[in-house]
């Protein structure tokens, strides 16, 4: 097996190495010290037909990370491995590759965590302590605890200087490796050596030679005195001996063990990764496939040289992080995103990674059709804050994936969109409160929700348990009252025993056809698309088709103007039904229709007039939550506050928030029953949604095929 490995080995280096010498671009002696190592251990391992092939690895030395990318870009180095951070602006602003990614135990990610020796301190009194970072813009060490910070709003960026510029007015003195050129401000604590010879300066770079580089060095610093706190990640965790005086900070402000970080922790984010030139790429593929075939965990040569051990050279992790088990090398062609993942990188664009953009001035909202972007345009117009602007989305499902993907910013989802978004890594801002205003609206407690119903026209004899080959409409796919709650009913008394656990083959079992928007078949055949500035084909997931919604969805259960496409059954909110039936007269749509002509069909099997809609319905629906990226729930809160503020200061306005009537729809951008906005980004979407809906919402999933959620759960945590 050895001898057809080391063909293996030796095919492979010479039909795609030809020669090529590496050269790995070390920041400190140490790490100098085992890439010469590895080099010599290569020689004496490989069969000579491979060395002569592969030539040498070279050992480049370097000032920092930042000097290596210099000198890859420029040809004088071929290969490094980089925090995510930094990998982002190899990738982004020096236009070079990612060719492998560190796997650890649990994964390809890693924590970041935030770790004190005072007992008295917690998460949100941080303000004026000094703290070490394992790396200026490095993921566990700076990225996701600050925007942690600022997601809670423990810390103020002005967004008019870079964030560097605001932390190191938050922190008394700080030591960020690699922000000397940044803040000098937040190099106060560094121990490295002053030089001006930029070879022999190692004052607060990011090299092995500041002692207080990386997250070992950040450790290093807290145990020493010199801060208060140490951001660093879950890996190096291991190395702190003693661990009984140290804890960690956890995010709802208590303190927790060292070994609690997998639940007391700022956030995750993807771990190191290597990278090299385009034109290198292949190259440095089958370089690390050949070495962690040799020297990995499990490698042929590991007893003569390891790849992920550096306790020979003084350090640790040279070359790769030494709790890196294994090395997953991409194939061509992998975007950064995929790398990352798109919250990390939706949280680099906020923090200005890339630096400013007018993105970071303006507030861009989701809209899902022509009705919704013309109230939103006039909401642009008639607000003092941040400029807004509309970005049209294809559904409420299309505008998760463009928060996720930083293409818009905020939306206001119903309960099971939260549900969907909350997996997805959004997080609620503020909720739609459609009771009498109150003094103190601080607490879950008061706010009120909606339910659904299941209306009929008062002239037909169906009940909820005799709906077999009726024709049905629904508000819209994934719909709490018109998708997620009807199918738990026995809507079919003959077959109920039989039915599955999709929501979606109920309803193609149970009705003949009907009127569900953003499904397919014959739940759309009852729909009607859209006419004028608002056409769509038909059972579009949006208010352009004209049976969408609430509004929609009594729309079809009269019928269309010609009295023609109609249902027999409409699943809605109660909220605001009595007047979308006077809507219908009001825009023509169809004449003479009182509340009188309509009923509830009741889950007991009973009939009833529509104010009996409290004992008559399908079920409670938490209300609707507007949700964002975490980093920017205080800046949607303060958009949406004074969007509140000013039009409230205004009543003699002709735009109205709250109002969607006067532009052919109901519940554009809001639910028109909205009275208000109570402030819950202090709160968990699971919290919002209250444990029954909760449970409920996830078993349908579990049994229902989503492609929302499965483009969520591409974990870069998990793949590659």
């Amino acid at each position: 097996m050895r001898g057809i490995n080391a063909f293996f080995i030796t095919f492979i280096l010479i039909s795609c190495s030809r020669g090529k010498k590496i050269r790995w671009c070390t920041v400190s002696e140490p790490e100098q010290r085992k890439c010469a190592e590895l080099a010599k251990s290569l020689v004496t391992v490989l069969p000579p037909a491979a060395v002569a092939a592969f030539a040498r690895v070279s050992c480049v030395r370097a000032s920092s990370t930042m000097d290596c990318i210099d000198k890859i870009r420029a040809n004088r180095a071929d290969i490094v491995t980089l925090d995510a951070g930094e990998v982002y602006s190899a990738v982004k602003q020096f236009d070079l590759v990612t060719v492998a990614k560190e796997i650890y135990s649990d994964g390809g990610c890693i924590l970041s965590v935030a770790v004190v020796k005072n007992s008295s301190l917690d998460i949100s009194s941080l303000r004026g302590l000094r703290s070490c970072h394992s790396g200026i813009r490095w993921t566990a060490g700076w990225s996701l605890p600050l925007g942690f910070l600022l997601s809670r709003n423990y810390l103020s960026w002005s967004k008019e200087h870079p964030l560097s510029h605001d932390v190191s007015g938050f922190f008394r003195a700080s030591c960020v490796p690699g922000a000397a050129a940044l803040a000098p401000s937040l190099c106060t604590l560094c121990q490295g050596e002053k030089s001006y010879s930029l070879q022999k300066n190692s004052h607060c770079e990011t090299s092995h030679s500041e002692p207080f580089y990386n997250s070992q060095g950040a450790l290093r610093c807290l145990r020493s005195g010199h801060a208060d706190v140490a951001f660093v990640d879950h890996l190096a965790l291991e190395s702190i001996e003693g661990e009984d005086a140290f804890s960690l900070l956890c995010a709802d402000g208590t303190q927790a063990p060292l070994s609690h970080y997998r639940s007391c922790n700022l956030g995750r984010g993807p771990g190191g990764a290597t990278v090299t030139r385009f034109n290198f790429r292949k190259v440095s593929q089958k370089f690390l496939l050949t070495v962690q075939m040799l020297f990995g965990k499990e490698g042929q040569e590991v007893q003569r040289f390891q790849l992920f051990d550096s306790s020979l050279f003084g350090e640790k992790d040279l070359l790769f992080r030494d709790a890196t088990d294994k090395l997953s090398v991409f194939p061509d062609n992998v975007d950064v995103s995929q790398v990352l993942g798109l919250d990390y990188v939706a949280l680099l664009k906020s923090l200005r990674h890339e630096g400013s953009s007018l993105e970071d001035s303006v507030m861009r909202w989701c809209c899902i059709s022509h009705a919704e972007q013309k109230k939103c345009e006039q909401w642009a117009l008639n607000i003092n804050s941040d400029p807004l602007v509309c970005v049209r989305g294809l559904s409420v499902r299309d505008c998760i994936v463009k928060i996720k993907k930083d293409e818009v910013d905020a939306v206001s989802l119903d309960a099971t969109h939260t549900f969907i978004a909350g997996k997805c890594g959004l997080v609620p801002v503020v909720t739609e409160y459609y009771g009498k205003i109150k003094q103190s609206l601080s607490l879950l407690s008061v706010l009120p929700s909606v339910v659904g119903v299941a209306v009929a026209k008062s002239t037909s004899r169906n009940t909820l348990h005799s709906l077999h080959s009726r024709r049905s409409c629904h508000s819209y796919m994934y719909s709490p009252a018109g998708w997620l709650l009807p199918y738990r009913h026995t809507l079919d008394k003959e077959r109920n025993s039989s039915l599955p656990c999709d929501p979606n083959q109920v309803y193609n079992e149970v009705f003949w056809k009907g009127c569900l928007p953003g499904s397919r078949g014959n739940l759309c055949k009852v729909c009607l698309g859209g006419t004028g500035e608002a056409t769509t084909k038909r059972c579009a997931d949006n208010h352009n088709e004209r049976y969408y919604g609430n509004m929609g969805a009594l729309r079809c259960l009269v019928g269309d103007v010609s009295g023609k496409s109609y249902g027999d059954v409409a699943f809605i909110e109660h909220h605001s039904l009595q007047a979308n039936i006077l809507n219908l007269n009001s825009t023509g749509w169809a004449q003479g229709w009182i509340a009188a002509d309509f009923e509830l069909l009741c889950a007991d099997g009973r009939r009833a007039p529509l104010s009996e809609w409290e004992s008559c319905n399908l079920g409670v629906i938490p209300p609707n939550t507007i949700m964002t990226r975490p980093v920017l729930t205080a800046r949607v809160y303060d958009f949406l506050m004074k969007s509140q503020e000013t039009l409230a200061s205004n009543p003699n306005l002709h735009f109205k928030l709250f109002e969607s009537q006067q532009y052919g729809e109901s519940d554009l951008l809001f639910k028109d029953a909205t009275q208000c906005f109570v402030h819950t980004s202090h709160v968990d979407y699971r919290s919002i949604l209250g444990d029954g809906f909760y449970r409920h919402a996830e078993s349908v999933f579990n049994c229902t095929h989503s492609e929302i959620l499965e483009f969520c759960n591409q974990d870069v945590c998990s793949i590659f």
